[in-house]
């Protein structure tokens, strides 16, 4: 089973930039999209409902920002909109399904990057997507949590680490928040299989910084345990541009 997240940072532009014909050559099993930016009526869902997909589709209050999906060829058993918490779930944080044998969690974390206000937020999420994921995993054992988590864990999933230090993004607490999740129950599924340097899913739209690989790994597949032993396959699939993210992908 090939398992794809991926922000595509506003669908509609993304499919214009041929979202959909890659999506039918990659042809993944289930995709997790993050800043999908669209009420589920203002794209031509069929799109992906032509190519075998089961789609679900949890938009932000807020027109044009933010919100998540998942696109399955299996249909779930449950589909879970939000974790409970109106602040993040009007914003379309959070979707899961559940499957017979694992649960998808599909999530795209707050950014902090602009400004105090947000990042607060941004640290109230982490604490409470924490205390959700721990309660879930003791009910649904095998979970992947993929998204866009806004963090750099260490030092190797960032260009700069020593310029980057007091940046929303790869700030102590937040790697330390990465620490505590990693080591309670979650491991980062790319590092178990591949820990070479440059290995990016995002750049910034200045400087040039994609062409010149300056980037951070803040995609990730976050498996327990259990499904952390069903891994076959990792990769970033940064060739892939409709985005300033690119896919990553695990297979299991």
């Amino acid at each position: 089973m090939k398992i794809i997240s991926y922000n595509v940072n506003g669908i509609r532009a993304a499919l214009k930039k041929g979202f959909a014909e890659w999506l039918k050559t990659e042809n993944p099993d289930i995709i997790g999209l993050q800043e999908v930016k669209s009420m589920e009526n203002q794209i031509d869902i069929s799109i992906f409902k032509d190519l075998g997909y089961q789609v679900y589709w949890y938009p932000a209050v807020k027109k044009g920002y933010s919100g998540v999906a998942i696109l399955s060829k299996e249909k779930p058993d449950n589909v879970n909109y939000g974790i409970g918490i109106s602040a993040y779930d009007d914003e379309g944080r959070t979707i899961r399904a559940d499957y017979e044998n694992f649960s998808f969690l599909c999530a795209y974390f707050p950014s902090g990057t602009t400004g105090s206000i947000r990042q607060e937020f941004k640290y109230a999420f982490l604490d409470d997507i924490y205390g959700y994921t721990q309660d879930l995993i003791k009910q649904r054992p095998n979970l992947i949590l993929s998204g866009d988590y806004n963090i750099c864990h260490k030092p190797i999933d960032i260009h700069n680490p020593v310029a980057n230090k007091n940046t929303s993004g790869f700030l102590p607490e937040e790697r330390a928040w990465m620490d505590k999740f990693t080591s309670t129950g979650f491991e980062d599924s790319f590092r178990l299989l591949n820990t070479k340097p440059d290995q990016y899913s995002w750049w910034s739209y200045r400087a040039n910084a994609r062409a010149n690989n300056k980037g951070w790994r803040i995609d990730y597949h976050m498996t327990t345990p259990t499904m952390s032993t069903k891994i076959k396959k990792v990769n970033i699939l940064q060739g892939v541009q409709h985005s300033d993210h690119c896919p990553i992908v695990v297979e299991v």
